[in-house]
């Protein structure tokens, strides 16, 4: 047994553990909850600790302590099993983790299937999105630094940039993420993913976007789909009223200003 608080959280890094639960802590120290939750205090002063819930702390190794704590993706997993909920990476986030460089994200992207406050955490501000989805959606494993990650896949994550956009940056942005994604995309899988949220106005956004990326390949099936749907015509961009539009009717979308990739 460690003879200290401090001693018994280096022992957990050089396992490779970067998060644990204050109860953890009460537990194996044997010391009081009010001792451990000052030493905590302490701990998170120097920098050596991060707290991330009341009941929830991150392990900050050396390389991290300007920044305040280790990156999201090293403890969102152990996170979300403590606050026992669903979850996957997702939006830009996820984006990132599948090789899109542009713009790498400020905010990591987390859905749930709940509302959830977001947590700021020395630099990093964990941002979660509630969608009903959560348990459906298709995702994969992704080895991160300190274990498996579940991030949305390729094609869950278009579906989903375009639903958030406004959280993913303005749409000119999400198209320049959908074009790094792009070339990784499977048909068949991008349509089951549209086909699951039935999101019909932002199905003809991305529809149109693929287009604009001449994905004819990708968009055609989507569109064979939306047909069926029986589309109103909706703006390109939401919040726009301009009534000098010109109209995609492969889409039933209304353009004021065209898409522009951004270099």
């Amino acid at each position: 047994m460690a003879e200290t608080l401090e001693q018994w959280i280096d022992s957990l890094q050089a396992r490779g553990q970067y998060t644990f639960l204050r109860a953890e802590a009460v537990r194996d120290s044997r010391l009081s909850p009010d001792t451990v939750k000052k030493a905590l205090q302490r701990l998170a002063r120097r920098k050596r600790v991060a707290k991330v819930k009341d009941y929830f702390y991150a392990i900050v190794p050396l390389e991290y302590q300007g920044a305040g704590a280790p990156p999201a993706s090293w403890f969102i997993r152990n996170l979300m099993q403590a606050m026992k909920l669903p979850y996957y990476v997702g939006l830009l986030s996820a984006a990132a983790m599948h090789g899109a460089s542009h713009q790498q994200p400020q905010e990591f992207h987390v859905f749930t299937d709940r509302s959830v406050r977001l947590i700021g955490v020395g630099r990093t501000t964990i941002r979660f999105f509630a969608s009903k989805y959560v348990a459906r959606a298709a995702v994969q494993d992704m080895k991160t630094q300190t274990g498996m990650l579940r991030v949305s896949t390729p094609e869950t994550t278009v579906v989903d940039i375009v639903r958030f956009a406004k959280s993913a940056g303005h749409l000119d942005h999400v198209a320049s993420v959908i074009s790094e994604l792009a070339p990784s995309l499977d048909s068949r899988k991008l349509l089951k993913a549209v086909r699951l949220v039935e999101d019909v106005p932002n199905t003809q956004r991305l529809g149109h976007i693929l287009d604009h990326l001449r994905m004819r390949h990708l968009s055609d099936p989507i569109h064979k789909w939306i047909e069926h749907q029986r589309p109103h015509p909706v703006q390109l961009r939401t919040g726009v009223r301009d009534t000098k539009c010109r109209e995609d009717r492969r889409w039933h979308l209304l353009i004021s200003r065209p898409i522009e990739i951004e270099t």
